[in-house]
């Protein structure tokens, strides 16, 4: 008997904080986690507009005294973000299912530079969220006491775990409650940067003046190669304006139909809307003569000045609400973070770069493994640094222009490759090669400024980022070497002359006879796809009890991960696969004389899957026994406990607490002979 126990304790707590579980074949649950344009640029484009809270801020004061040079690194920037978007506006056209720089790198250039794309942009995901935090806790203490400002880490700390619970939910789930805030933010920013440029519109003339007496005065203490250098180092620190850009590519999967429309209007916003601002907050420095305060941003003491001589209190409530929505606009920059390295890693994962279980998504449809890992290592990152935007901006940026280059050149490739077929070629040839040699110096240039400071960090923790996945790779490739010698069952069983299991196991009937027997003896194999380890399962199950079964049921739990889940037509298709792997078990089974039928399910979660389906099967089959095979390592290594998910043990856990019997079945792989096989047959 079969006891449905009600819901745990620990799971309607986590259905409380995260949420209900969503049906995933429920067409309407596409609709319901996709973003529309207005809401991607909410929740990805936040990602490159926040970054003007510290990217002019950090260029603006590496100039030190030779502030009027800010108007050429105000133009760069400016001129820099529209290229590097209109760059990525055409890898949407090309990549229209997303995956952003890892994808374009795999598919145009090679799997291996992609997947050293992919690390960096891991990595550059990782200070996005970490930078965002810290530096919206700087926002937020720049107007309270200095006596508070201990309380600044543990704040960071807090504000950071607190969004990735809320990222378990899902990313409209964690967007949503921010377009307000978003729209305060865009609100105030532009009206002071307006304000400002209008208040010294008559100041112009001289502004001009004397910013080319200071670029001549600066040209004759520095040399050409002096000032050239300053401005590099300027241009190098506030690199990190530009790395929201590959959010939206990269995010594509989470936007609405038409996701190439949707994909490039939000890009469009976010383009406009970071070069206004990244120009507008620069020149509103110079104009203003702003200098760094101890313990306020640059932000603070601007907005202090443009109210200054306001009436009232009105000054200070426009100070006071502008940085507020600074500050939570970057909760948002770090919630673009969340969104696209699980992303990354889920692709990743799916290629066997990192352990497979990343590519899995939770109840809600999310990633959850990449929001935790991203999460987990983000805290570590804010109290390694101590939450210093200062020395956070040295390890920013340098990561995500090795994905700018690699993205760009493969587009220059693919365009070269395609003239003869694609129009216009020219004109996106140009678009894409500007912005190859672009970023190739800002990376070249960004790399040597920053690499004695402790850009090496970066470099280094990408490196070994990059070693783990190739050593990953390598594992999960051998053992797929070792595994396709059992599929040679596969080709003798798609055979319908074939008749591989013993005499006396049949003989029911003809196959269009054969009926199930509800009380007899049944066998539910679990098996995950028409392969040699299905086989082998079914073959010992056959070995080890003879004709006890006289019903053999297949179930295969559709997993819907990153790779299925990017639309209605995606999990259709997974459907038809799933029912065409069932139907060849139950066709093999059926002419050897034995009732079979195949029983499917589409579940984010297999061990949730199975339970599910497993309480129908009993009802059907009270003599019911459940067998699922399990790949056995002699000598269990650190890569085959965390690259092998042991979903068997958890189902069996499952199962027990239904009071519904289960064997595994032991297929037991010998690494080390293999190894030394593969040897010799070199030798």
């Amino acid at each position: 008997m079969v006891v449905t126990k009600p819901a745990s304790l620990a799971k309607r707590i986590k259905c409380m904080i995260i949420g209900d579980a969503i049906d995933p074949t429920n067409k309407q649950a596409f609709h319901s986690i996709t973003l529309a344009a207005f809401f991607a640029w909410v929740g990805l484009g936040s990602d490159g507009l926040s970054s003007s809270a510290y990217g002019p801020e950090e260029a603006f004061l590496a100039l030190g005294g030779h502030t009027h040079l800010a108007i050429l690194i105000a133009i760069a920037s400016a001129v820099t973000v529209l290229l590097i978007s209109a760059s990525y506006a055409q890898l949407i056209e090309v990549f229209p299912s997303g995956g952003g720089g890892y994808l374009v790198a795999s598919k145009l250039i090679s799997p291996t530079a992609g997947m050293v794309s992919g690390c960096a942009l891991i990595i550059d995901y990782v200070l996005t969220i970490t930078i965002s935090i810290a530096s919206a806790a700087d926002a937020i203490f720049s107007f309270i006491p200095p006596e508070y400002l201990h309380y600044k880490l543990g704040f960071s700390v807090v504000a950071l775990i607190l969004l990735t619970v809320l990222n378990m939910r899902g990313a409209k789930e964690t967007v949503m409650p921010l377009v307000p805030i978003f729209i305060v933010f865009v609100v105030s920013h532009a009206f002071a940067i307006v304000y400002a440029l209008v208040t010294h519109l008559l100041d112009f003339p001289a502004v001009y003046a004397e910013t080319a007496t200071q670029v001549a005065k600066t040209h004759s203490e520095l040399g050409l190669m002096g000032m050239a250098f300053l401005l590099l180092r300027a241009f190098s620190m506030g690199a990190g304006t530009y790395t929201g850009i590959e959010a939206v590519s990269n995010g594509l999967s989470i936007l609405r139909e038409p996701k190439v429309k949707t994909g490039k209007r939000t890009m469009l916003y976010m383009a406009l809307s970071l070069a206004f601002t990244v120009f507008g907050l620069t020149l509103a420095y110079l104009l203003f003569k702003v200098e760094h305060q101890p313990g306020k941003t640059l932000n603070a003491v601007l907005f202090e000045g443009i109210t200054s001589t306001w009436p009232g209190a009105t000054g200070h409530w426009f100070v006071y609400v502008s940085l507020a929505s600074e500050a939570l606009i970057l909760f948002a920059a770090a919630q673009a973070g969340f969104m696209g390295g699980p992303r990354v890693l889920a692709n990743m994962a799916l290629d066997k770069w990192f352990p497979t279980r990343f590519s899995l998504l939770s109840d809600r449809l999310v990633t959850q493994n990449g929001i935790f890992i991203m999460g987990a290592a983000s805290v570590a990152t804010l109290i390694l640094t101590k939450g210093s935007v200062k020395y956070l901006v040295v390890l920013y940026s340098i990561t995500v222009f090795v994905t700018f280059v690699l993205s760009q050149l493969g587009m220059v490739r693919y365009w070269l490759n395609n003239r003869n077929e694609l129009a216009h070629w020219r004109r996106k040839l140009a678009v894409n090669g500007a912005g190859l040699v672009l970023c190739s110096f800002i990376l070249v240039a960004v790399t040597v400024l920053k690499f004695r400071q402790g850009g090496w960090i970066t470099l280094a923790i990408t490196g070994a980022l990059i070693a783990l996945a190739m050593a990953v790779k390598g594992h999960y490739n051998f053992v797929e070497k070792v595994l396709k010698r059992m599929d040679n069952l596969v080709a003798i069983a798609k055979s319908k002359d074939s008749v591989t299991l013993p005499k006396h196991i049949g003989g029911q009937g003809t196959e269009a006879d054969l009926k199930y027997d509800p009380k007899a003896k049944t066998a539910v194999l679990l098996v995950n796809g028409f392969n040699g380890i299905g086989l082998h399962s079914l073959l010992a199950i056959i070995r080890m009890f003879g004709g006890i079964f006289k019903n053999i049921v297949f179930v295969e739990v559709g997993v819907l991960d990153a790779g299925s889940f990017k639309g209605v037509e995606e999990v259709e298709n997974l459907q038809k696969h799933v029912r065409m792997e069932l139907d060849q078990y139950v066709a093999f089974v059926k002419r050897n004389g034995i009732y079979a039928e195949g029983i499917m399910s589409l579940s984010p979660d297999v061990v949730e899957g199975t339970g599910e389906v497993a309480a129908g099967v009993i009802e059907r089959f009270p003599q019911a026994i459940f067998f699922m095979g399990q790949l056995v390592f002699p000598e269990e290594t650190i890569f085959s406990r965390l690259l092998h998910n042991n979903t068997v043990f958890a189902v069996q856990r499952r199962l027990y607490h239904k009071g519904i019997p289960f064997i595994i079945l032991p297929i037991r792989i010998d690494l080390k002979k293999n190894r030394k096989e593969r040897k010799k047959a070199k030798g």
